[in-house]
């Protein structure tokens, strides 16, 4: 028997108000379907986007090949928000007003410290306690050297005398903040400080006293960012590399003296030519030059990372911020001082496809140099406190308890 033909066929009627329901049902899944695309982090693919995610597995995807291990990270990561506490001492230093400048983020730590999780009111359950003196606001105060280090000392010492906290590990699982050059110098002037205490200080080069694997290199921002972050920009970016900066290195005057004259090397003489439209040429080079100083690093590092512009560093004695987690060889070129004679051939054989390389991973670590308030996952602040976190794991201490000589005769 023959099928009738589709126009034979008797056509199905919907009920009353069945062809809206069913327009609703279909509409209703779409509107699933683009949530779940655009606000599952297992979908998302910008890089802010997966670092609000709030966790899953596929947060290996935020950053691929800029850790040494994301796996081992966000792991030591998670149970440090879970478990990590800080006592703050009283007395010290309060928020500083204005959070600016190369300076900001020894302020941005007092405020952000203060605002997050960590915080315990209880310091027989903390595993660190922050002495909250501001060597930069003592100096904005006309304090001397001197000055300064007597301060620090006083405080401690009295520290030292109302609680307990100190004497058990003599001071190791205590730590201060400093962005300031002289700060770090007026602390020496503190033995005890040096010898124990966990220093997380933006003069990370160790001739100027920094200790690696106990004290903690604290990335020196220029906040608040004056222009938007450059990424996905390669195209525009026709200058080999650049820099302005004073010669106040061996290193920087080298630089300027080789190669202030060439033709694909922008590199200025900031105290000659100042700093005239300075953020363009960020935007506009494809490798900005890092020189080391004698004694602090500058915010040269950051505005790279922040402007797109993959950083050159050249320093024989600096240690670099979070390099226990990120893997700077894969968003940065890290060179001997003395490479500085080579600079240009050496920016000329990096291909075209290692610089993309370079800068698609620069793009994915600029979320760690910002600080935010309140702060944010994964940001500044909380990859300090990672570092924190590693460090207190290697301090041990032991209750005193005294001998009994009951059994003596």
């Amino acid at each position: 028997m023959m099928r009738p033909s589709v126009a034979a066929r008797p056509r199905m009627r919907l009920p009353s108000g069945g062809f809206f329901f069913c327009f609703a049902v279909v509409l209703g899944f779409f509107v699933m379907y683009a949530n779940i695309r655009f606000f599952s982090p297992t979908l998302s693919s910008h890089p802010m986007d997966m670092a609000n995610a709030g966790g899953g597995e596929d947060d290996m995807d935020v950053s691929p090949g800029i850790y040494h291990s994301w796996k081992v990270f966000k792991t030591n990561y998670e149970e440090m928000e879970r478990k990590l506490r800080v006592f703050v001492y009283p007395g010290g230093h309060r928020t500083p007003k204005r959070l600016a400048g190369k300076y900001a983020s020894e302020g941005f730590f007092f405020k952000n410290v203060r605002e997050s999780r960590f915080v315990t009111l209880d310091p027989d359950h903390a595993h660190l306690f922050f002495l909250p003196v501001s060597c930069h606001k003592l100096r904005g105060q006309g304090l001397s050297w001197e000055g300064i280090t007597n301060g620090f000392g006083d405080y401690v010492q009295r520290l030292m005398i109302k609680y307990p906290y100190w004497n058990r590990t003599l001071g190791a699982d205590h730590f201060f903040v400093t962005c300031h050059e002289m700060g770090m110098r007026a602390t020496e002037g503190v033995p005890l400080l040096v010898k124990n205490s966990i220093r997380v200080v933006c003069s990370s080069s160790y001739n100027s006293g920094y200790i690696p694997h106990k004290d903690v290199a604290l990335p020196q921002v220029r906040m608040p960012f004056s222009y938007p972050a450059g990424g996905n920009d390669t195209i525009t970016r026709r200058t080999l590399g650049y820099w302005a900066g004073r010669t106040n290195s061996n290193i920087r005057s080298a630089l300027t003296t080789v190669w202030s004259d060439d033709d694909e090397l922008d590199i200025q003489n900031s105290r000659q030519n100042g700093t005239r439209g300075k953020h363009n040429k960020f935007y506009g080079a494809k490798f900005c030059i890092c020189p080391g100083k004698s004694e602090v690093n500058s915010p040269c590092i950051a505005d790279s990372i922040r402007y797109g512009c993959v950083p050159v560093i050249m320093s024989d004695y600096y240690d670099l911020p979070f390099n226990d987690i990120l893997d700077w060889r894969k968003f940065s070129v890290i060179l001997k001082e003395d490479d500085v004679y080579q600079l240009k051939r050496i920016l000329l054989n990096i291909s075209d496809e290692d610089f993309m390389a370079l800068h698609q991973n620069l793009v994915k670590v600029q979320r760690h140099f910002m600080w935010n308030t309140p702060p944010m996952k994964y940001d500044a602040f909380h990859l300090v406190m990672y570092e924190l976190w590693l460090r207190h794991h290697v301090i041990k201490f032991a209750p005193f308890e005294a001998p009994d000589y009951s059994n003596l005769d």
